[in-house]
């Protein structure tokens, strides 16, 4: 999916495991069926996931990173009403394999990508529950910090490069790039709703796990922090027809202000999905693909 990606094998991950952490020799380790755009996924046991970065020059930076996404997942799965991924240990590089690697826990259920929520008014109340759990929460005077998730939720005028280029990109894969071009122009100085809250910054499908049409978890939590009180509802677009979007914006008593800005964010985001994810992961694609109709029609 990315330029000079990392291979990753079960028999690359089982040796790393074996001489790393010798007490789980006993347990399987499976692949997970879509794995991760940025890490490649196993599941190791019933409850653990092995999460390994598929792309990175520098291991110590890419520790630093993981020692951050530990700290952030943690303090989201302290204050969130659905299930969410604890950190469990760091493992260095090895076997061939160059970069630092982790383990944290397991959260069963299917993603959004196989079980979708679009029609559940209930799957709507709880994730608002969450996203209500985040702006609550204490952002310890933290703001918004601008290498936070490729600038995504800070001002979104910094972004028209990034969606000139998309927009470039997307010519020949059968979008109305001139709607969604005066859409972004309509959206993009719009001023900010309010104050930074906590958000997890990447309310994907992929992310969200979904059992029996309500919320089941939340996955990739590590980048969780403070942003746009708007960035977290990409997830409207991402995930709901409609109704249940009515819903969810019903829950969190949201304004016009603060709508259109999240409108635009999944606008930004899912432009990306669609081109550069085209031939790699077309699961994902169609599903930037879906969310720009969405985005679309309001």
């Amino acid at each position: 999916m990315h330029e000079r990606q990392l291979t990753v094998t079960p028999d690359l991950v089982r040796r790393l495991l074996d001489d790393q952490l010798p007490q789980h020799r006993h347990l399987p380790l499976r692949p997970v069926a879509g794995g991760g755009t940025v890490c490649a996924v196993l599941r190791l046991g019933e409850g653990l996931a092995v999460r390994l970065p598929l792309t990175g020059d520098d291991p110590v930076q890419v520790r630093a990173g993981l020692e951050a996404e530990a700290q952030a997942s943690a303090a989201l799965a302290a204050i969130c009403p659905a299930p969410a991924p604890l950190p469990v240990t760091l493992c260095r590089p090895g076997h061939g394999y160059p970069l630092p690697w982790s383990v944290q826990t397991w959260v069963p259920g299917h993603d959004a990508l196989v079980e979708d929520p679009a029609g559940s008014s209930a799957f709507a109340e709880d994730l608002a529950a969450v996203l209500d759990a985040f702006r609550t929460a204490d952002t310890s005077g933290r703001t918004f910090v601008g290498e936070q998730r490729d600038g995504r939720g800070g001002h979104l005028p910094d972004h028209d490069e990034w969606v000139a280029h998309c927009l470039g990109q997307s010519v020949d894969h059968d979008l109305d790039t001139a709607s969604l071009a005066g859409l972004w122009a309509d959206l993009r100085d719009l001023p900010p709703a309010g104050p930074d809250v906590m958000t997890h910054g990447d309310l994907m499908p992929g992310n969200v796990i979904v059992t029996h049409g309500r919320l089941g978890g939340l996955l990739d939590t590590g980048g969780f922090g403070p942003a746009d009180r708007a960035l977290d509802l990409v997830a409207a677009w991402h995930l709901l027809h409609a109704p249940a979007r009515a819903v969810l914006r019903d829950q969190l008593g949201c304004t016009d202000l603060e709508w259109a800005r999240g409108r635009a964010w999944a606008l930004q985001q899912a432009l990306g999905l669609v081109w550069y994810y085209a031939r790699t992961h077309p699961v994902i694609s169609a599903t930037g693909r879906r969310t720009l109709a969405r985005v679309l029609t309001g």
